[in-house]
């Protein structure tokens, strides 16, 4: 289980990496595109991702993970007034999780928590949302390279180089390491 926690911490800084790398290649008016009306921008889902982890995670093992404070209907509302508005909010966000996770210890992990009053161990409340975040992060990176079209930047194996990519990849040799190390 202790490589349960190095391994979720991991995977979580990825995530978090996803969204900084597309929000590096964003204008602030390209943050707040709407494709459609009723849509969500990239500044209304970092809202609500930001909105969610400062609720979930703000005393993590001892209060309910939504929060009486929480206004989840308000994160829907992009009141961003700049780039570094939104971007100091997704990293107080991401600290907060990080803050909550970073200290536990394997005998957290059967722990019983709180979600709406929903009881979860440790380890089902951080799978919950790391799934959360990693189905909001890919909608961010996606509406990312909608925006950008052929300027986009690839966060991944772009499109013609799996073989390269491969190659290099097996030309180390086997061994124990987290997917997220080389990059």
């Amino acid at each position: 289980m202790e490589s349960y926690l190095k391994s979720i911490i991991k995977q979580f800084e990825y995530y978090k990496s996803l969204g900084d790398k597309t929000f590096n290649q964003l204008s602030f008016e390209e943050l707040q595109k709407e494709f459609t009306e009723d849509s969500n921008s990239i500044a209304i889902v970092v809202k609500h991702i930001v909105g969610n982890m400062l609720s979930r995670w703000t005393n993590f093992l001892t209060e309910d993970g939504e929060k009486e404070w929480r206004h989840r209907d308000q994160e829907f509302e992009d009141t961003y007034t700049s780039k570094n508005d939104l971007t100091k909010a997704w990293d107080q966000g991401w600290k907060c999780l990080f803050d909550a996770i970073t200290p536990l210890s394997e005998n957290d992990l059967e722990r019983i928590i709180y979600i709406r009053n929903q009881g979860h161990t440790v380890v089902e409340a951080i799978n919950r949302q790391l799934a959360h975040y990693s189905y909001h992060t890919g909608q961010i990176v996606f509406l990312g390279k909608l925006v950008k079209g052929k300027n986009w930047q690839s966060l991944s194996i772009p499109k013609g180089d799996s073989s390269k990519y491969n190659k290099e990849k097996f030309s180390k040799e086997k061994g124990r390491r987290h997917f997220t190390d080389d990059l």
